[in-house]
């Protein structure tokens, strides 16, 4: 993965001043690298046998949805408020940044589903942790979380044990 982490690059002051966003769009634009990326999550997701892959909005959906074809499994997304067409639950959670809620559609996760929820970066844990609690509120089982980047000196792995989680890097 060391040449994936070499396209990532460091924004600072995004999106507020203190933050530095890690920006993805270099690894989305390089073939090798992304299939490299698919292919690390895809690997470590079959091995929590799940039986649904989740992506939380909005880059969880560019890993996510390729990590589902590839096991051959069905894709849920999570998304913000307002952006889902059906009955929905919703969730408010913090951020690193501030506050925010994440919604599911109601019939999105079935009673006893193993769930790998996959995003680009985890940092507080506070977006994985609400999804969390929304395929757990419709019966699903958290069989890991895949990251392609965890921000290890935040703690948020931690935060989200007992679920088992899983990054491709670590800054």
């Amino acid at each position: 993965m060391d040449p994936v982490k070499t396209l990532v690059r460091d924004i600072p002051d995004f999106p507020k001043v203190g933050i530095v966003f890690k920006d993805i769009t270099p690894v989305l634009g390089h073939a090798a690298a992304f299939e490299a990326c698919i292919e690390g999550m895809a690997g470590v997701s079959r091995i929590h046998a799940p039986t649904r892959i989740l992506g939380i909005e909005s880059r969880g959906f560019l890993f996510g949805t390729p990590v589902a074809a590839r096991l051959a499994l069905p894709f849920a997304p999570v998304r913000k408020p307002g952006k889902l067409p059906h009955k929905t639950y919703r969730i408010d959670y913090d951020l690193e940044y501030g506050k925010d809620s994440l919604e599911i559609h109601v019939d999105a996760i079935e009673r006893g589903d193993r769930v790998v929820i996959i995003d680009d970066v985890l940092a507080t844990g506070g977006t994985a942790e609400a999804a969390s609690r929304l395929v757990e509120s419709q019966g699903g089982e958290v069989a890991a979380i895949v990251v392609l980047i965890e921000l290890a000196a935040l703690g948020a792995a931690s935060r989200l044990a007992p679920r088992p989680v899983h990054s491709l890097l670590r800054y």
